[in-house]
């Protein structure tokens, strides 16, 4: 099928929308409300186009093609639309783009530039809203949105959790949870993905920058920070590095400059999490435990299970995450090592995900009175705090990262895309069943973007079923199949970010799905090309269960490394 655009001639595919075959065509329509892979709502009209034979102007996202249609899509009267809805939109909206964390990065500011709007033709009273900083993650500006409804529809078709819509008529119409309350009493679960949605600076999240930097200018602190496996895959963006570099080495020397003490490596706590979890997987499938045995180290997902799933909270991992379980460990035998008390060690992590900020504060992620983990920073905060410091990533010389928590199997890397965790599991689970490692570690079938992905494995003699899901609406049709009796599987592994961690909450603003990929392939080609793949042979984890938590499983690893659940309702 041909059209023709700006009178050239493109080829479209019969059934697809307008605005899909143009930026196939290399053509660049604006849009502030389209969203790849789901249904078009023409809310914004931002991408309307003139198309001949028909009154008035189309919007694009929802017109479909047929053969032999022409199309201008920059006609007079379609870019003189588009400044005046633009217009619009500023009239309504503040003005303190220079104090906004969007500044440079906000696609109305963009739009206004690309359209040349350079003065504000529209004047009149501004609808008054309120700011919520009720949530420990998420922070919401009524104030910058601008109705586009890309939030809502993230929250609703893509998490299914619904945490906010909607809310009036008209010129009353604003986005917010159930009857005006703050996103701490919704159903929220923190997940970040709303941000990464969001065009403006109406969705952004929690700042901990004035605590990290308190305590780094406490002489009484020792100040320690960790970093997520999926993190230095992705940071190097913000610093004009493609996407899927590696800068491992460099964000040390980063983390050192800015004043940490010492700089772990969160993928080594995730190499525990898999001793932990592997154990508490065989343990169940020989002594008749309850499966599936579903993970437990994305605290989004917990938080929707403990919601939406309270009767399946047995089927849980009883491990903390990680980040949770190198807090503990920290402020308890490393603690003692240094010679310090476990209160004047702060823990902070670098995080790819905003739910670990709600999960630093639940009461029950903490050992002996105090949390685990002390402040929690995003992908994007630690790249401002390092621009903020005059510091560039392409400056530094790499660097190590501090021991005995920084040495880190492949299968601990892993743990930043959808099915890492579950593969990792899998080696070390063959290893405690069979006492030989796998002939091939790779399971090619949960690997990948898909939001479901199943496998059968073989641990010896036995096989068992195995599933990988992200994106919790995926987790939601999954679990409603383990409460109806599904009996299949033995372990399932559920990511609440589309993709895994590599496309966190709080990882980079604006990325598109091949920057996602390339952030997953960095992570397998790591595995790949390590002479360590697995957990259970690395080797300072060996040492931490000789010297401190005697094996996997343990008491004093139960005391330090597991947690409980309980049912919850909105309110936290």
């Amino acid at each position: 099928m041909q059209i023709t655009v700006n009178d050239k001639t493109l080829e479209a595919k019969p059934g697809e929308m307008l605005l899909a075959a143009l930026r196939r065509g290399g053509v660049h329509v604006p849009t502030l409300c389209a969203m790849e892979g789901l249904l078009p709502t023409g809310a914004c009209r931002m991408c309307v186009v003139e198309v001949e034979g028909t009154r008035g102007l189309v919007p694009s996202c929802a017109f479909p093609v047929r053969d032999g249609m022409k199309v201008q899509t920059h006609s007079q009267r379609a870019v003189r639309a588009r400044k005046t809805i633009v217009e619009l939109l500023l009239a309504n909206h503040p003005d303190d783009c220079l104090y906004c964390s969007r500044n440079n990065n906000c696609e109305l500011q963009n739009l206004a530039g690309e359209l040349g709007v350079r003065q504000r033709r529209y004047q009149g009273g501004r609808t008054p809203a309120r700011l919520d900083m009720s949530s420990p993650s998420v922070v919401r500006d009524p104030d910058k949105c601008i109705l586009c409804g890309k939030c809502v529809r993230v929250c609703e078709e893509i998490q299914s959790v619904s945490a906010i819509d909607f809310v009036g008529r008209g010129s009353k119409t604003h986005v917010a949870p159930a009857f005006n309350v703050g996103l701490n009493v919704s159903s929220c679960v923190d997940c970040g993905q709303c941000i990464l949605a969001c065009p403006t600076g109406a969705l952004t999240e929690r700042s901990h920058f004035k605590d990290v930097f308190d305590a780094i200018r406490d002489p009484k602190k020792l100040v320690v920070v960790q970093h997520a496996p999926a993190v230095s895959v992705t940071i190097g963006e913000l610093f004009g590095a493609r996407p899927g570099v590696d800068v491992a080495g460099v964000l040390n020397a980063a983390l050192r400059r800015l004043g940490f003490d010492h700089v772990f490596d969160t993928s080594f706590a995730a190499d525990l999490t898999i001793m932990e979890e592997a154990h508490e997987l065989v343990q169940r499938v020989k002594n008749g435990g309850v499966l599936p045995l579903i993970t437990s180290c994305c605290p989004a997902w917990v938080d929707f299970a403990e919601q939406e799933f309270p009767d399946l909270l047995p089927h849980l991992s009883s491990c903390k995450s990680p980040q949770q379980m190198l807090g503990a460990v920290l402020k308890s035998h490393f603690a003692k090592r240094s010679g310090v008390r476990p209160e004047d060690v702060f823990v902070v992590s670098i995080m790819p995900c905003t739910a670990k900020k709600f999960e630093a504060n639940l009461p029950e992620r903490r050992h002996d009175g105090l949390a685990d983990v002390d402040a929690v920073l995003t992908t994007r905060e630690l790249a401002r705090i390092i621009k903020m410091r005059g510091l560039d990533l392409r400056d530094m010389d790499a660097e190590g990262p501090d021991t005995p928590f920084g040495e880190r199997s492949s299968a601990g890397k892993l743990f930043g895309a959808s099915g890492g965790v579950l593969e990792a599991a899998i080696r070390t689970a063959h290893f405690l069943v069979t006492g030989a490692e796998m002939d091939a570690v790779k399971v090619r079938e949960i690997r990948g973007l898909q939001g479901l992905k199943e496998a059968r494995v073989k641990l010896g003699s036995l096989e068992i079923g195995v599933a990988a899901v992200s994106g919790l609406a995926n987790a939601r049709r999954l679990m409603v199949e383990v409460r109806a009796g599904r009996s299949d599987l033995a372990v399932i592994e559920v990511m609440a970010c589309p993709g895994g961690c590599v496309n966190g909450g709080g990882q980079p603003i604006g990325a598109d799905l091949d920057a996602v990929r390339a952030r997953m392939k960095a992570l397998y080609d790591i595995d790949r090309d390590s002479a360590q793949r697995t957990s259970h042979t690395n080797v300072l984890v060996q040492r931490l269960y000789d010297e401190d938590l005697g094996h996997p499983g343990s008491e004093e690893a139960h005391h330090l490394l597991h947690t409980h659940y309980h049912p919850r309702d909105a309110e936290v």
